[in-house]
This record gives C-alpha cells, structure tokens and sequence, in this order.
C-alpha cells in the first residue's frame, strides 16, 4: 500500500524520523512497492511490503544516522 502523504506513514517512522526523512523513507517505499510486486523481481519470498519497508529504511539510512542521544540526524 503506497503511502500518499506523512500523515499515512506507520507510527514507528513518524515518531522517530524528522520530516525530511520521512518523506525520503515515503518516496523509497512507495517506489519499492511498485517495483517489487513482481515476485521475480525479488531474491527471496518476502512479501513485497517487507521489502519496501528495507528500501525505505536503507535510503534514509543514505542521508541520516542515529545520533548518540537517538535521534536521526543527517551525515
């Protein structure tokens, strides 16, 4: 399920992600999604959403890390 905006992202990404990140993550996800629907697309039996949700965390993790205190900051 594509996210449309913020707002529809799973609380465990609002609450923890600033906004730019969250929107990288919403981005990653929702392009994720489409691409691997196509089970030969994928290199296991995942679902296509638990691969997403690894694209999506991977992308932030590009831009941001986790600061000493816990919080995302960017590199």
């Amino acid at each position: 399920m594509p996210y449309q905006t913020r707002d529809d992202l799973p609380e465990s990404v609002r609450h923890v992600l600033p906004a730019h990140a969250q929107d990288i993550f919403k981005e990653a996800f929702n392009s994720a999604i489409k691409e691997y629907q196509d089970p030969k697309k994928r290199r296991d039996n995942s679902n296509p959403e638990q691969v997403a949700f690894r694209v999506a965390w991977a992308a932030v993790e590009k831009v941001y890390r986790k600061g000493e205190d816990g919080k995302w900051v960017t590199k």
